[in-house]
């Protein structure tokens, strides 16, 4: 996937182009092609150069690298400026590369469903700011209602040097949209590279434990309040700020002054930042609607299980096996993200394989899931092995989920530590055996010749799993 945008050209290679594709190579380059834009109408000369310079590498790797299927986009830039059919042309007969140029609604709709790829059925407001224009996507729950481009940037020069100014052009071009306040009480969900950073920044200012810009999460009066602060940054404390690359220096107070306005105009209640935008959202609109529905995280955990486990995890078997014990107690997904990720552990130092796990899992680059999720995920996938004793204080994470989560991924860890038991991981062997919860009781049942399996070892993670869930457990063989 190339993407020509106004501040950068990028190239993102995947491992895939399925429900959840994994980026396996990623280079950009900055070369400014919007700057100036709102003075001189054209893309700057060095910029171009720069880019074609780029384009030309990137066309040329891409086969090298076994890439199939290239997809090129331009965005605002090119679309704006008077030298950006010559630079197409251009691009066209040096690099070989027959560019898709969007216009500022697709742009919009592709980037809204990047965010949709990874957040399914959102409401709220998708807002991609990039380099040249910000892009504002009505969702409905899953669904595209409205959808603008406005000529805001990061490096067109919106306001000039003065955050006053900023802000003045900002709030003139959001007071037109009379659909954004349908966004009250609702999300603003955030994609683009300033947004990022302003992400980085607030989680190493206010000490958040898990560094994962993907689906972190801010309420409305908190990112308001953060973004004010930050845009009256003087340089020397931006230049200060840990994580922040330099080529962002100069967009930051921008971003934070549009994220403020949008707040302020939409009434939304909660920021999420989103690392899925508009390259994501290419690929995600070339797949059935099928294909579309399959939840990316469990489609990701079940690749994840293919790479990583012994020959796949068996996980839909076990998924379904351990579901009569846990009906109604745990997440349905959360089940089911687990079981396909119970084995990815199996080459770790016994010792060390729950917390290794758990590290794994809380680091991944996964989609579908938010902060929460995600250690619950990895809390579960842990517990199968052993019990973390001490590791999510030590993280700083048990802040980030409750009493109520932790039993519920535990129970998930001990009915998946049961099956493995039981089946020594052969899941087919689970075939002969029953788990169901009544109200008092956990009753495993098997057939009266498969006692040699039930031995004290299954017994005792039985009923370690039955106190667990405040119930009397019972195990019954029949002829």
């Amino acid at each position: 996937m190339i993407d020509i945008g106004s501040n950068s050209v990028r190239l993102v290679v995947y491992e895939n182009g399925g429900r959840a594709p994994l980026p396996i190579f990623n280079e950009k380059v900055l070369c400014g092609l919007g700057r100036g834009l709102d003075r001189t109408g054209r893309m700057p000369e060095d910029g171009i150069a720069m880019a074609l310079e780029s384009l030309q590498r990137f066309a040329r790797l891409c086969p090298q690298m076994g890439v199939l299927d290239v997809q090129a986009v331009a965005t605002a830039a090119v679309r704006e400026a008077s030298n950006g059919p010559e630079f197409l042309e251009t691009v066209r007969s040096e690099c070989g590369l027959d560019v898709r140029l969007l216009t500022g609604e697709r742009e919009a709709e592709v980037s809204a469903g990047g965010v949709l790829s990874a957040i399914p059925m959102a409401s709220g407001v998708a807002a991609d700011l990039g380099g040249a224009s910000l892009e504002l996507t009505l969702l409905d729950n899953g669904s595209v209602a409205e959808r603008v481009s406005l000529p805001l940037g990061t490096v067109r020069g919106n306001g000039g040097e003065s955050i006053g100014a900023s802000r003045k052009a900002i709030r003139g071009q959001l007071g037109g949209l009379d659909w954004l306040p349908r966004a009250h009480g609702q999300s603003l969900y955030l994609v683009g590279g300033s947004w990022r950073a302003l992400a980085r920044i607030h989680m190493d200012e206010s000490g958040y434990p898990l560094h994962v810009i993907h689906h972190y999460s801010l309420d409305a009066r908190n990112a308001s309040e953060f973004c004010a602060t930050l845009a009256g940054w003087p340089r020397p404390r931006l230049e200060s700020a840990k994580g922040l690359r330099a080529d962002r220096l100069e967009s930051l107070p921008f971003a934070a002054v549009a994220l403020e306005c949008l707040l302020e105009r939409s009434g939304a209640e909660r920021v999420v930042f989103s690392a899925n935008g508009l390259r994501e959202g290419c690929l995600y609109e070339v797949l059935t609607p099928l294909e579309q529905q399959i939840d990316p995280l469990l489609w990701l955990c079940e690749s994840a299980a293919r790479r990583m486990g012994r020959g796949g995890s068996g996980g839909d078997i076990l998924a379904g096996w351990i579901a009569p014990a846990l009906e109604g107690l745990v997440p349905d997904k959360l089940r089911q993200a687990a079981c396909h990720l119970s084995d990815i552990g199996w080459s770790e130092h016994p010792d060390y394989r729950a917390e290794q796990v758990f590290l794994r899992i809380l680091r991944m680059p996964l989609t579908g899931a938010d902060h929460r999720e995600r250690i619950m995920l990895g809390l579960a996938v842990a517990s199968r092995h052993a019990a973390l004793r001490g590791t999510l204080k030590r993280l700083g994470l048990s802040s980030l989920i409750s009493k109520g989560e932790r039993r519920q991924a535990t129970a998930i860890g001990l009915a998946m530590r049961l099956a493995y038991t039981i089946s020594g991981g052969a899941v087919s062997v689970l075939e002969q055996f029953r788990l169901e919860r009544t109200e008092k009781k956990l009753v495993l049942t098997g057939p009266e010749d498969a006692h040699i399996l039930v031995g004290n070892t299954v017994q005792r993670r039985l009923r370690a799993l039955a106190a667990h869930l405040s119930l009397d457990h019972a195990l019954r063989l029949t002829p």
